[in-house]
């Protein structure tokens, strides 16, 4: 996702993985806004670097050898660029740093120039890509495998699996061969010896004589019949699986008007009907597909959703799907065989040519046919699938990088009718206070709202306390109305309270998990969901990453798509937002650092155990002391770790004597000094350059951050150039940008401090006070591949359907192929409708607020 400036703060597109402090060089090519689809290019669209100002190939040294393990014909960097439509020496630098086990963060941040400024989620599809090619070669050389034990295996059939680019095109050629699969008619054919007899059909077809071929006392020749069909068979068998013929038919479907139809299923309809003595099975449920029952649409034009509900309802049985290619595709297949690609290389009698005919049109009514449209629905489906995880993708990364609120203690409510309201009273530091249950929707509620407000009242005061935030679960209305009349009545005065609706899924899940437990023994699991919801405006991506990203209440459809293919891009994406903001090793939780590039469970743990034996960590070369963290770990997690000298000072001070020594005994041929290098984005790797930078502009570490240092680094970059001075340093310009950066921003920055932040207010407006027309401000809550829907503060969501959110609405940079919001953002609507009855709110989106 590229943006054409790093001043755009929206955390779901992060120009380069994060804001600068500076200006970025060189700027990433814009995406141009392309509605149409085809399936030649891939789903996420896409980062072409061919004419990017940064396009310089830098290629590395290992040539290929990342590949030698895809023997195919075609070349695998070749077919890896043409589906993901980034450059040859691209993907090959890519497939190289993956062999050599670099991280995408780190491939990110500190290997631009390798790999074309492409952000995480592109490097991410050409990832993918090139695993799915390895699967491909990995398929066909087992298939071959097994063919060759069988001792069917031909040069040319192998030859054909070679020639695979597709797992489906793998399938096809073997499926007449698959053990346990019935004999196919081509395979009893050729065994009873009619395959020279084809063959002559069409290379000498006036020497051919069928009575020749029969024989009374064998099954399958006893007659003029049977050899007939034999040969007709290996025929339409040579034809299905000739890969010109297929991809002659393939370029006549891509220019007709392909269509995909779903109808309601016989079963669904035969259980609709009122069955007498079983009562056990569940009638389906056909109203949920209602808009699918009677469904046609071009393939080149159906979207995505409507791909992934088609699916669904066929999964449950409730519709059946069918492809449907114009009848004109088949006559002119059928001449083109005849008269062009299967003509006999000579005159044949009309019943040899029968026999052509029939086995064109049979060769293409049985395997070709539904060849096309297995490959059609595959590809709508694949497409479908890597668009939702994209949404998926998407809408996490700007939930995980929303801004956190610092400095303030946080009132945390669950809300609830009969089990009450359970309530949390969070530190600054999201350290708990005080814990406990209010009930005020059921029947003593006047006596407990009483209670509650002396709590309250209590904690407001002399815990500062003015913010509250609420799970927008059951009963939120009922409690926001609640702290409402509070702040109306000026109970809090002179303070001023706000509150904040926040989305509480996964709140009960991670409440009952061993995590949980862990971290809040002997709590009560409702109190420790509030608990959950007050961290979450705190610090969002330190809470979030404790519950599983499904859980959290993103994207749609997540049931439908490939599991493994979605909890590979969310775990990506929780590490890139953890890497990205970067932790401090010292006070961070082990479940924030597993997620650090580079590190895993086990190296987590062994850095938590490193640091009770012998303390703080004073620097990053520490790490290298910490058991099971080797070389290649330490080069991919150092430039994400942050060592803070303020932590490092208190947690000396709490430190007792005896641990001071152990830490100094336990710090090996390691330094004992703090770096202030340490606290930046800069990698170890780069630190002597960084000093010989400064010693080149005139400065030092102390300046760090500084006004006095922005303006020197910023005075020789406009006077020399960043090119010009990157050479005098022997480095690349990406790596001196880098070094800039980390040496002008200020201390403890933090790259989600300009991104959107949570919505706090002092009053309550209702569904029942919009009205059409009505303008309004509110924040995406969730995004789906048919629209957005927005909080726009009365309680329900409102849905702003796909076809409201146009390019010209958008800002420049988010004008892309898929939906352009995200979970966060601010948008100013238009109310268009407002069905009370339903309980529906639709919007028109008229501008997106920055």
């Amino acid at each position: 996702m590229n943006l054409s400036s790093h001043n755009a703060a929206v955390p779901g597109d992060m120009p380069h993985e994060c804001p600068s402090s500076s200006q970025h060089f060189p700027k990433v090519k814009k995406e141009e806004p392309d509605d149409s689809f085809t399936f030649d290019e891939p789903a996420q669209k896409k980062q072409r670097t061919t004419n990017a100002a940064q396009g310089r190939p830098i290629k590395l040294k290992s040539g290929n050898s990342c590949v030698e393990d895809i023997e195919m014909n075609w070349d695998p960097i070749q077919v890896l660029a043409e589906k993901t439509g980034v450059e040859q020496w691209v993907c090959a630098n890519i497939a190289q740093l993956f062999q050599e086990e670099n991280t995408i963060p780190f491939m990110v941040r500190y290997r631009k120039e390798l790999i074309n400024h492409m952000d995480a989620d592109a490097v991410r599809d050409v990832q993918l890509t090139l695993e799915e090619l390895r699967s491909v070669a990995k398929k066909s050389k087992s298939v071959s495998q097994t063919l060759k034990k069988e001792g069917v295996l031909t040069s040319e059939l192998e030859m054909a699996l070679k020639n695979c680019t597709t797992a489906g095109d793998i399938d096809h050629v073997y499926a007449p061969y698959k053990k346990g699969s019935k004999l196919s008619k081509a395979r009893r054919a050729k065994e009873l010896g009619l395959e020279p007899v084809a063959l002559t059909l069409l290379q000498a077809p006036q020497t051919l004589d069928l009575h020749s071929s029969i024989q009374p006392n064998t099954k399958g020749l006893s007659t003029l019949d049977e050899v007939t069909t034999g040969v007709q068979e290996i025929l339409t068998d040579m034809i299905a699986k000739d890969k010109e013929t297929l991809t002659h038919v393939q370029s006549w479907c891509d220019r007709s008007a392909v269509t995909i139809h779903s109808s309601v299923s016989k079963t669904a309809l035969k259980e609709q009907q009122p069955q007498q003595g079983n009562q056990k099975s569940k009638p389906k449920d056909i109203a949920k597909f209602s808009l699918y029952t009677d469904f046609t649409c071009d393939v080149q034009r159906i979207q995505h959703y409507q791909t992934l509900a088609i699916n669904r309802g066929e999964n449950l049985k409730i519709l059946t799907v069918k492809v449907n290619v114009p009848d004109w595709v088949k006559n002119d297949f059928c001449r083109w065989c005849i008269n062009v690609r299967w003509r006999p290389q000579g005159f044949a009698q009309p019943e040899l040519m029968t026999i052509l005919k029939n086995a064109i049109e049979d060769s293409y009514r049985r395997f070709i046919l539904p060849f096309l449209s297995r490959g059609y629905r595959t590809k709508l489906t694949t497409s479908a699938e890597k668009e939702s995880i994209a949404m998926f993708v998407r809408n996490l990364r700007q939930r995980l990088l929303m801004c956190p609120v610092r400095g303030r203690v946080i009132m945390g409510v669950d809300p609830g009718f009969h089990h009450g309201c359970k309530i949390a009273i969070l530190s600054p530091t999201s350290q708990i206070l005080h814990t406990d249950v209010a009930y005020l929707h059921g029947p003593a509620k006047h006596k407990e709202a009483e209670n509650l407000r002396h709590l309250i009242n209590f904690f407001f005061f002399f815990n500062s306390c003015q913010t509250i935030v609420i799970g927008n679960g059951k009963a939120c209305r009922e409690t926001e109305a609640f702290f409402t009349d509070l702040i109306k009545q000026r109970f809090f005065k002179p303070l001023d309270v706000s509150y904040c609706i926040t989305d509480e899924a996964g709140a009960s899940i991670y409440s009952v998990s061993p995590e949980a437990v862990k971290e809040m023994p002997g709590m009560d699991p409702n109190l420790r969901s509030a608990v959950s919801i007050g961290r979450r405006v705190q610090d969002p991506l330190a809470e979030l990453i404790k519950i599983d990203p499904k859980h959290i209440g993103i994207g749609t459809y997540q049931h439908d798509v490939s599991q493994s293919l979605l909890r590979a891009a969310l775990d990506g994406v929780v590490q890139e937002c953890v890497s990205f903001v970067g932790v401090d090793i010292n006070i961070c939780s082990e479940t924030l650092m597993r997620h650090i590039a580079g590190l895993n469970a086990g190296r987590a743990r062994s850095i938590m155990e490193w640091k009770e034996k012998n303390g703080p960590f004073l620097n990053r070369e520490q790490l290298k002391l910490v058991k099971g963290l080797g070389p290649k770990s330490f080069q991919q997690c150092a430039g994400f770790i942050r060592i803070n000298p303020e932590t490092v000072r208190r947690l000396t001070t709490q430190a007792n004597g005896e641990k001071e020594k152990k830490k100094v005994k336990g710090s090996g041929s390691a330094s004992n000094q703090f770096n202030p290098l340490d606290q930046t984005c800069i990698h170890p790797e780069s630190y002597s350059i960084a000093l010989r930078f400064l010693s080149q502009i005139g400065g030092n570490l102390d300046q760090m951050g500084s006004a006095v240092l922005r303006q020197s680094i910023e005075s020789s970059v406009k006077s020399r150039g960043l090119d010009v001075l990157a050479k005098s340093l022997d480095t690349t310009p990406e790596t001196l940008q880098l070094i800039v950066d980390g040496l002008t921003q200020p201390p403890g920055f933090d790259i989600r401090q300009d991104f959107e932040q949570a919505d706090f207010k002092r009053e309550i407006v209702s569904m029942s006070d919009l009205h059409d027309g009505m303008v309004l401000t509110g924040r995406v809550t969730n995004t789906a591949l048919f629209g957005a829907f927005v909080d726009i503060g009365v309680g329900r969501s409102g849905l702003i359907p796909k076809r409201f959110i146009t390019p010209d609405k958008l800002p420049v940079d988010q004008r892309r192929r898929s939906l352009a919001l995200g979970p966060g953002e601010r948008v100013e609507v238009r109310v268009m409708n407002v069905d009370l009855q339903r309980n529906r709110i639709t919007l028109d989106l008229i501008r997106v607020l920055r």
